[in-house]
């Protein structure tokens, strides 16, 4: 199938390792100049000789997306050099806030990070986009989005990122500049450095309980099991893909059980 997408341009932040890296992958065998973000210097670097070998084009840039200087330096580096026609908002972590009852300091860290920064990149990156009559945005959410599967905030931030893909992406519809936003949800998904990496080896019990009695095939997701279908909606062929909003979790979904004993 042709996406449609030979030589756009995209960013991918997060890009450097996990689905954001399988992500990069995908977009770059289309023929996209895919642009990422890490922190981490050392994985920018090596996921960039990855990718230069699919796509010469593609490069990293060394960024804390989530710190308010980082970001504008790299948003006017952005506007200076490349503008991108694509842009997947994959950043999103708990940050180790777990308490139900954390402080509003705790909350708006994980605003800023799961909500805020998408917000800010996708305002300062939709009126190029819409000068150009084609855009592409598509946000990372999460399973977490619909159910309570993980901490409280954490989850409360993905629905809120669910919420505002659906409904931004009814304004820009109604733009009419062919600007569409969507979003993926991932379900449990292992990547070398996520939050279920570290149980497997510090909580290997509680990783096999929870994969036998919260998931219908009873085994983790891959990256690049989630990464064809984000690709999917950066494509041409995503035009009609207004808000729509795509779980993509092997069935790990309650509503997907045939019996569930909650009690």
């Amino acid at each position: 199938m042709n996406l449609g997408i030979n030589n756009k341009i995209a960013l991918v932040t997060g890009g450097a390792t996990g689905i954001g890296l399988a992500i990069c992958k995908d977009l770059a065998n289309e023929g996209v100049k895919v642009i990422f973000t890490s922190r981490n210097r050392k994985s920018l670097r090596s996921s960039e000789k990855v990718l230069k070998r699919i796509n010469p084009k593609c490069y990293g840039i060394v960024c804390d997306v989530t710190k308010k200087i980082s970001r504008t330096k790299f948003l006017k580096r952005l506007k200076k050099n490349d503008s991108p026609d694509i842009v997947v908002n994959n950043v999103g972590d708990t940050l180790g806030i777990l308490d139900p009852y954390c402080s509003v300091n705790d909350w708006m860290k994980l605003f800023n990070l799961i909500l805020g920064t998408a917000i800010e990149i996708n305002n300062f990156l939709i009126p190029h986009m819409s000068k150009k009559k084609w855009g592409r945005i598509v946000n990372i959410a999460a399973g977490a989005s619909y159910e309570n599967s993980g901490p409280v905030p954490y989850c409360t931030f993905k629905a809120a990122f669910s919420a505002y893909s659906r409904s931004m992406a009814r304004v820009l519809a109604t733009e009419k500049n062919n600007v569409v936003m969507s979003a993926v949800l991932p379900g449990l998904v292992l990547t070398e450095r996520g939050h279920w990496s570290k149980v497997l080896k510090t909580k290997p019990q509680h990783a096999k309980k929870y994969l036998k009695e919260r998931t219908t095939l009873q085994r983790f997701g891959t990256p690049e099991e989630i990464s064809p279908m984000v690709v999917l909606l950066c494509s041409d062929k995503a035009s009609f893909c207004v808000g729509t909003a795509i779980p993509v979790e092997g069935g790990q979904a309650r509503h997907f059980f045939q019996k569930v004993n909650d009690f």
